[in-house]
């Protein structure tokens, strides 16, 4: 109906004004096309933002396995930052006002941390949750926030393939045998946090691991000191000064080395499932054995410490939303780990019976799919960034001087840094099997 005191159109001036709408809204869509040729031929298209921790060929093969199809099928530039430091620079750019659009962190504490301060976006509209278990997707305050895109076993103990089985247990008693390198640039100290972490599972199982990773068991308890006074033996502290000092100025991933020296130097190594893919374990063929049958006083039954690198959203713009939803999909997860001979935990990503790759790998899979397995993430990962990086540092000073006194006013530190009610910690960090 015609407003009130407006004239009807006649009929003749309805079709010209008809054919006019239509040309016009041609020549936009033309516009519009040529708009767009002109800006990806000015390498101007939509872009989104990625902070990750993968430098060199990490970052190629993730490039050409993940970015790459994505910005075929969905016309986005991924610009990609890879960094050994990215808590570093993730917290410098959060601190500018620049932060990526998306990040890939190992820390699931360090994500609540930002979580806490409303810097993520929930993705609980962009993933399912279905598709992880629940100590990969813990929620916070009803949302979920990350999700695990490559994940890793922690709790085996390496070793040669021309070392019989049946003699770990000796080996596993001297601490010259241990490989350990505790370098690692901003975040040196880790090797030795994944020990302890292992051990206190193994010892006590995942009860008591969990209330310690969320800062409900003190670090003064009889539990956590046992678990670091384990690891002191086990690494030579205090009686092999030569051993302590090569741990102290090699690199995690040098460690190794000594594995094919002539004589070899190490015979073990406790470390993450990725360590198989350097090169001196694929020289010494490396094989892998439960850490829980070497380690002094264990009584857990099948609890793993896993870690994984997590996804976050912190700009919500439709690039970054299509890129967090293509790398929650089970086959950019399929690809990365084809890439990488990783591992996936996404429900759809499971390696089927006729997947190729070696015995050690497939099995390995399946115990970080294993629903009666219990899995409990880095527990140093897992607590506020401020807890994690103290907790580094003292193994390495714990290393230096193991002194009874010394270790008490280690873990007297710790238990105050993670003592004030401002701290962010996790709900769950063990998903306790089926």
């Amino acid at each position: 109906m015609s407003a009130p005191g407006q004239d009807r159109a006649a009929p003749g001036a309805r079709r010209r004004a008809v054919r006019t709408v239509t040309v016009v809204a041609s020549c936009l869509v033309v516009l519009a096309a040529a708009v767009v040729t002109g800006v990806r031929a000015l390498g101007q298209e939509p872009t989104v933002t990625l902070l990750a921790n993968w430098t060199g060929r990490d970052a190629r093969y993730f490039r050409e396995a993940v970015i790459e199809p994505f910005e075929r099928e969905h016309h986005i530039k991924v610009e990609y930052q890879g960094s050994s430091a990215e808590s570093q620079v993730l917290g410098a750019d959060v601190e500018t006002g620049t932060p990526p659009d998306v990040v890939v962190l190992t820390g699931p504490g360090e994500l609540a941390a930002y979580a806490g301060r409303q810097q993520l976006k929930p993705l609980d509209d962009l993933i399912r949750r279905e598709d992880f278990s629940e100590s990969w997707v813990t929620p916070l305050n009803g949302h979920v926030y990350w999700f695990p895109l490559k994940a890793d076993l922690k709790s085996i103990v390496w070793y040669p393939a021309r070392t019989p089985p049946g003699t770990l247990n000796e080996i596993a008693g001297r601490p010259g045998q241990w490989c350990l390198g505790m370098g690692s640039g901003a975040t040196s100290g880790w090797p030795g946090t994944d020990w302890i972490e292992d051990i206190l599972l193994q010892q006590y199982g995942p009860g008591a691991y969990e209330r310690w990773a969320r800062g409900r068991l003190s670090w003064q308890s009889q539990e956590v000191k046992r678990a670091w006074t384990t690891w002191g033996r086990l690494a030579g502290a205090g009686d092999h000064k030569a051993l302590v000092k090569r741990a102290l100025l090699t690199e995690y991933q040098q460690a190794s080395e000594l594995v094919t020296a002539d004589p070899p130097r190490c015979t073990l190594e406790h470390q993450a499932s990725f360590i198989r893919d350097l090169g001196p374990w694929k020289k010494a063929d490396g094989r892998y054995t439960p850490s829980s049958r070497l380690i002094p006083g264990a009584t857990a039954h099948d609890a793993w410490e896993v870690s994984g690198d997590l996804v976050a959203l912190l700009h919500a713009t439709p690039q970054a939303r299509a890129l967090i939803r293509h790398l929650a999909s089970a086959g950019a997860q399929r690809a990365w780990v084809a890439k990488e001979s990783g591992f996936s935990v996404h429900a759809g990503a499971q390696p089927s019976a006729a997947d190729a790759g070696a015995g050690w790998h497939r099995s390995l899979a399946r115990t970080l799919l294993d629903k009666d397995a219990v899995h409990c993430f880095d527990a140093s990962d897992a607590m506020p960034p401020q807890v994690r990086d103290a907790f580094a540092q003292a193994t390495i000073d714990f290393l230096a001087d193991p002194g009874e006194r010394h270790l008490d006013d280690l873990l007297k530190n710790l238990d105050s840094l993670s003592s004030p009610e401002s701290l962010t910690w996790l709900n769950s960090v063990c998903d306790h099997g089926s």
